[in-house]
């Protein structure tokens, strides 16, 4: 008997100099997952972007419930997005992306 995946939402905002994209969020969250946890942190995290929005720059992830500490460590440490000065802020963290949109305000 398989147990159900446990997920939670990570509204994530992002303070940078120029419009954020998905994909260069992703590479920073994972380069920084790499860099703290090394490949066997990152292979417990189960990382996955499902939005992002450029004109707030806002973006939400998912990931494994037991390894929330671990990205929020991991997205407190991101300093540069495309070589970038940026910062990126967790907003909020939830289990269902309905409660997320509404805590985080998005």
């Amino acid at each position: 008997m398989s147990r159900r995946v446990r997920r939670r939402y990570l509204a994530l905002k992002v303070v940078s100099e120029q419009p954020i994209n998905g994909g260069a969020v992703m590479d920073a969250v994972w380069k920084a997952v790499l860099q703290l946890f090394g490949e066997y942190g990152a292979s417990q995290t189960s990382l996955s972007l499902i939005d992002c929005n450029p004109q707030k720059n806002y973006a939400i992830v998912c990931c494994s419930h037991m390894a929330v500490e671990i990205v929020r460590a991991s997205i407190a440490s991101i300093t540069e997005i495309n070589e970038k000065t940026a910062a990126v802020h967790v907003l909020g963290v939830s289990g269902t992306l309905r409660a997320i949109r509404k805590k985080a305000f998005l």
